[in-house]
């Protein structure tokens, strides 16, 4: 490759943790930071990283800022990770997106995606229920998980599956020291998930 490979990940408040909106070499101080300074140490694969995400995006709204923030980025690694908001706005706004509208969005954004099609991940969107009443949230969120592993598998994309992993950890080490809120992480919730895109990444290039 003639420059260096542009890595873009789009997605919510998780992806976004404060990064500045106005400046495009803004990472926030999330799992993108981590990842930042990962690959700059990865033999063999320098490029750019470029932090995409917007809080409180849903499906729909990263489809409405897609050409702008994506596919003018021109990236050869692009990351996708959304999927909480679209539950989360169904019980804290009566503003419900199905699993079924959830799906074709994220099949119109893969569709859109130019030919030769950058390499492609998801990120399974997780939530750990911060009371008893919110474990019926998780029936909801099912649904998008199930869209998400869908499209990665129709797509030949990499699928990071993260709900299981964060449900473990927090099992272990308890919610407030993965996301105190059940979505935001700490920053060893937010290493956590970069870990496990460079596990998933690593194997997606042997």
């Amino acid at each position: 490759m003639s420059r260096l490979a542009r890595f873009v990940f789009v997605g919510d408040s998780i992806t976004d943790c404060e990064r500045d909106r106005s400046d495009h070499a803004s990472l926030g101080e999330g799992y993108v930071r981590l990842l930042a300074d990962a690959l700059a140490g990865y033999a063999g694969h320098p490029g750019t990283v470029r932090n995409a995400g917007v809080s409180g995006d849903r499906a729909v709204d990263l489809e409405a800022r897609w050409a702008a923030d994506v596919l003018a980025a021109e990236p050869d690694v692009l990351t996708i990770y959304v999927g909480v908001n679209d539950m989360w706005r169904r019980f804290d706004s009566d503003d419900p997106t199905s699993a079924e509208d959830f799906e074709a969005t994220l099949r119109r954004l893969v569709a859109d995606l130019p030919s030769p099609r950058p390499r492609l991940l998801f990120i399974e969107p997780f939530f750990l229920p911060t009371t008893t009443g919110r474990l019926g949230w998780l029936d909801d969120l099912d649904g998008k998980r199930a869209a998400v592993a869908r499209v990665a598998a129709d797509s030949g994309a990499t699928l990071i599956a993260l709900h299981e992993r964060m449900s473990a950890a927090a099992r272990e080490l308890g919610i407030p020291a993965v996301a105190p809120d059940g979505v935001h992480p700490t920053p060893a919730g937010h290493r956590m998930i970069a870990d496990a895109w460079l596990e998933a990444y690593g194997q997606a290039t042997v």
